[in-house]
């Protein structure tokens, strides 16, 4: 059965960093379209970053850009993402994802985690 279990959330500062972890296993994350979603308190789920299952393309949302890096270690069926220069807008629980088509979209992929608290608070 497919799973994915993220890892790495906590409490942090404004300003610092955190590297979130989705280990994943029944579905191998080198061919599928990847992502990580947040939902903020008061707020609709909404993607943070994907990498495209055809060619890599590789998109930010407006608010990360410059700050979140997505990656995905194929030998350990791994996806991550690195935060830096958190601000409380931030807050929210993450979740990672992955999928077959293409696009990335909450009602696109095919499995989800269950989510990690990030909360960024001074």
């Amino acid at each position: 059965q497919v799973q994915l279990v993220e890892s790495g959330g906590g409490l942090v500062h404004p300003g610092g960093s955190l590297r979130l972890s989705c280990a994943a296993s029944g579905v191998t994350l080198d061919t599928s379209t990847i992502g990580w979603f947040r939902q903020a308190p008061g707020h609709m789920r909404d993607v943070v970053s994907c990498i495209s299952r055809r060619g890599g393309v590789t998109k930010y949302a407006d608010s990360v850009k410059g700050r979140f890096t997505i990656s995905r270690d194929n030998v350990k069926n791994t996806m991550y993402l690195q935060m830096n220069d958190l601000n409380p807008d931030d807050t929210a629980v993450y979740y990672c994802a992955a999928g077959r088509l293409q696009n990335c979209g909450q009602f696109l992929m095919d499995y989800w985690g269950k989510g990690t608290l990030v909360t960024v608070s001074s």
